[in-house]
């Protein structure tokens, strides 16, 4: 059974910074901060409608949750905790900025029945961060996860922003490296989405911010993908989420519905190219046919059919076809140019 939360978002609250590339009543759609009673009555419906509540968090998202007026914090968990326990919902998960955890924050949030911790590092180089008026170091981040983990009582969780001003594919592969060797449970990866009315809004308008090219975004994405998935850390959040709010405040970067399925068609590509190379002799053959398990169809064809037609452009005519109980794809077929 996958796992799930219950979200209630808190747009804005805490945040001392109004960072750069930061709208989070459009990516949240909401306005207005949530109460006690906003918390019981979604917890109270969301008991009737989960199928599985043991496996299923409480999650405070969209603001910096630390950062808020303490009494308002504690008002948040504590109306959630009559919602946690035999029968009901494993735990609390929040978000935050890395500057505002420390050992009495996280024993407040232990005592609370906290369980995971994400940290909205978004990047690890100082410059991107400065640039973007983040308001704290890649230092405070390593420093906060450091804490988390040195509880064993948390999920840890990064979150990290590619495409942000200043940055380079270079640095976001350094960044990405320092990310995943902070050894997280978790990462979100969300490559920047413009939007209008914010300062990176104003930059890129202005010329001054250039971001790099979407098809780099999903290659450096697919990457870390790929990365996550031979470290043991889950990407839970691949692309930000859909959203006819975002969709009509957008000015440019690399907002696409399905992000992580043109990365996961990517790394699958990679892996036919590689693979029907080898069976072409060392080149890639005219034509060939390959068994893919059902589930990852989509995976191979790439969105749309972009792999199918990338691989056309190459000279070689895929056709798919799927072959049950089957893990991986294999190579049914191959026929070499004359």
């Amino acid at each position: 059974m996958a796992h799930s939360n219950i979200s209630i978002f808190v747009p804005h609250a805490g945040c001392p910074h109004n960072c750069a590339f930061c709208d989070q009543r459009t990516i949240t759609s909401t306005e207005k901060p949530p109460r006690a009673a906003d918390v019981e009555r979604i917890c109270t419906a969301a008991l009737g409608e989960v199928r599985d509540p043991a496996d299923t968090e409480i999650a405070f998202f969209g603001g910096s949750f630390t950062a808020v007026p303490r009494r308002y914090m504690l008002e948040l968990l504590e109306a959630a905790q009559p919602f946690i326990g035999e029968g009901r919902f494993s735990g609390i998960r929040i978000s935050t900025r890395p500057d505002y955890i420390d050992e009495e924050i996280l024993d407040i949030l232990k005592a609370h029945h906290v369980t995971a911790i994400e940290l909205g590092a978004q990047s690890m180089s100082d410059e991107v961060l400065e640039a973007n008026e983040r308001g704290h170091s890649a230092k405070d981040a390593a420093y906060a996860a450091m804490l988390i983990k040195s509880r064993r009582c948390f999920q840890l969780g990064l979150q990290m922003m590619v495409g942000l001003y200043k940055s380079t594919p270079q640095e976001e592969r350094r960044s990405w490296r320092r990310i995943a060797a902070l050894s997280p449970d978790t990462v979100r990866i969300y490559p920047v989405v413009i939007l209008e009315g914010t300062r990176l809004g104003e930059l890129y308008k202005s010329g001054e911010y250039q971001p790099f090219d979407f098809d780099t975004a999903v290659e450096l994405c697919a990457g870390f993908l790929a990365d996550a998935e031979q470290r043991g850390i889950e990407v839970i959040k691949l692309g930000l989420h859909a959203s006819r709010d975002v969709e009509a405040k957008k000015l440019g970067g690399f907002y696409h519905p399905a992000f992580r399925e043109l990365c996961e068609g990517r790394l699958y590509l990679r892996q036919m190219v590689k693979e029907l190379t080898a069976a072409g002799g060392g080149k890639l053959p005219k034509s060939a046919v390959i068994a893919v398990p059902p589930k990852h169809m989509s995976r191979a064809a790439g969105h749309k059919r972009c792999n199918a037609e990338y691989l056309r452009t190459l000279g070689t005519q895929v056709r798919f076809i799927p072959r049950e109980g089957a893990e991986h794809f294999e190579i049914e077929q191959v026929e070499n140019a004359d």
